[in-house]
Order: structure tokens, then sequence, then C-alpha cells
């Protein structure tokens, strides 16, 4: 596959993923010719299955070199969203987080820069604010990692950010909030909480909360992030080496998350309660000011209509699959 200069070959690490494969589709509905670098470890063949006559898979590790190397083959753009998601995970296995989110990264920045690739996309975590009493949470706040994932996924930032100063390659750290939407696997030890709380509802179980519920989250739809990362493709060379928040810059607490879904879904609003997690931060929100003006990027779907879309969405794949998915508790 030969890069047209009109449709640049896009690759995107974890397109099979829950964010990757809507990336996927939007860049290929986009005209871009698109590659998907993922081991399948937690993504699924289906997510990208109705694009798959318009992409080129490999199927492998970010640490797999010479895999690397024929995936950037003429590539021009980089989205990485490869990791391992997880701050659960991350405090059982921080050895095989810090593999895949920290030198996954490393060794992805290093080939793409050989490659001649222009611009690498980096999906970062609002992980790396800690628990910061600051609050919305700008972009030149102090970084404080409080997990092995947070660690790891602030690692792979000040590599993207080293490798634009050392050899002048363009880098974009994007940090996510906490995205939600379609083909979030509810199923997987990676997955967040909106998820969880239908799924559970769906299997006529009481969603379990973390602590008393009073933890705030800035939750961002799926395809406000996919906008995001076609901001920062598009954006001007000057914005090579910056971080920007994505979120909507509103923030919720997961005891109110819970009624909301619960009354979309027709159900008794009635969590149970269990002791609060390691790792967990009490509070995030985003300052969205930095991303608006140097990307062009604001968050367009309300938490409202996007949450009904995304629990209609899981009732839909419920009905379709014809039984229950047991799944744990969030």
């Amino acid at each position: 596959m030969t890069e047209n200069i009109a449709t640049p070959i896009c690759l995107v690490t974890g397109g099979a993923g829950f964010i990757g494969s809507h990336l996927v589709a939007r860049l290929v509905e986009n005209g871009c010719q698109v590659r998907v670098l993922d081991n399948l470890s937690t993504g699924k063949l289906g997510n990208i299955q109705p694009v798959s006559e318009d992409i080129e898979l490999f199927e492998g590790s970010l640490l797999d070199r010479q895999l690397l190397d024929k995936s950037l083959q003429d590539v021009r753009y980089v989205f990485h969203e490869a990791a391992l998601p997880s701050v659960p995970v991350s405090l059982k296995d921080p050895l095989a987080t810090h593999e895949v989110c920290a030198t996954g990264t490393l060794n992805l920045l290093d080939a793409s820069r050989q490659a001649g690739v222009q611009r690498l996309i980096y999906a970062g975590s609002s992980s790396a604010y800690g628990e910061s009493e600051a609050l919305p949470h700008r972009e030149d706040a102090p970084t404080a990692a409080l997990s092995p994932y947070a660690a790891a996924k602030l690692a792979g930032e000040l590599y993207c950010q080293a490798f634009t100063a050392s050899y002048g390659f363009e880098t974009v750290r994007l940090r996510y909030f906490n995205v939600f939407g379609p083909r979030q696997d509810p199923g997987s030890p990676y997955s967040a909480v909106i998820p969880l709380f239908i799924t559970a509802i769906l299997n006529g179980k009481r969603p379990t909360i973390f602590g008393d519920g009073s933890q705030t989250r800035d939750f961002v739809y799926v395809e406000d992030v996919v906008n995001a990362n076609i901001a920062a493709m598009n954006a001007p060379s000057h914005v090579a080496g910056g971080v920007y928040n994505v979120a909507s810059g509103e923030s919720i607490s997961v005891r109110e998350l819970a009624t909301k879904i619960s009354h979309l879904m027709d159900a008794v609003d009635d969590p149970q309660f269990e002791a609060a997690r390691s790792g967990e931060i009490q509070h995030s929100w985003a300052e969205t000011a930095s991303a608006r003006e140097a990307l062009g990027f604001v968050a367009e779907h309300s938490f409202d209509d996007a949450l009904r879309k995304t629990v209609e969405a899981f009732i839909q794949h419920f009905v379709q699959q014809g039984s229950s998915t047991e799944t744990p508790s969030s």
C-alpha cells in the first residue's frame, strides 16, 4: 500500500479496541488509507468488521520491531491507542503495564521516527494529574502518578515530549478523561464504570460503587475523542510537543451517574457500596481551553444525550446476544 498524497496512510495501534475502532471507522469514512496494529488481547475483530475490507490488519505486539517497521512503511500519521488501560490491573501486574504503555510507546516512537512518519498522536491519560486539589485540571499543573498505570502512561507522554525536543519528531499528546460509548466491553478487566453499571442492571443486578459515590469524573463521549484525534492530525505544526486535555469540561459524581443510568433504564436506583479501591483518585475535572485554542476541539455531545445513546446501544447489543453477560463489579 503506497501513500497517495491526497489520502494519507494512517496507522492506529489498538485499532480493534473500544476507542481505536471508532477512530478507524472515522478515518476510513474520511478517505484515509488505514492500517491497524493490534495483538487482540483486549481488542476484538468484531469492532472493525464493518470496515474490514477497507483496512489492513497487522496482528501483533508493539514490542515486535520487525512487525512495527512493516506496518509503518509509508505511514504519515500514527494514532497510538494501544495500552493496558486499568488501574486495578496495573496494581496486580505493574511490569506488564509498563511493558505495554511505556516500553511499547518508546519502541513505537523510535520506529515511527526512523520510518519518516510525520506526526504521532498519543492517547494519554488524565491519571497523570493524580489527586490534585487544583480543579479543573490544567495541562501545566504538576503531575502525580498514583498507580503503576498512571506512571506508565505518563512515561509514554514524556517520551513523546522528548522525541519532539530531541529529534524534531512531531508528537501531540491528548490526555483523555473518562471516555465512554458503544463497544466499551463490560466483560473486560479493563472495563470502566458506565458499561459495568449498564450491564449490571441488564442482568438484574445492583451496580456496585466503590467508595461512597461522591467521587467525580469528567466523562467524554467516544465520538468526541475521535474528533479530538482528527483535530490533532490536522492541526498546524506548532502544536507539536504540546499536551491537551480531551474532556467535556464538566464533572458528575459516580452516585449521580448511577441514578441517571437507572432512570434511563427504568430500573430502581439502588446501588451497592464497597470499600474504595487503591490508586483511584477522588475528583477529576478538566480545563479544556488549551484544546479549544490550539486544536479547535470542543466536545459536541452533551453528557445526557451521549449517555442515552450509549444505554440504547448496550440494550440493543444485549437483546441481539439473547443471553446475559456476566460482568465484574464496578
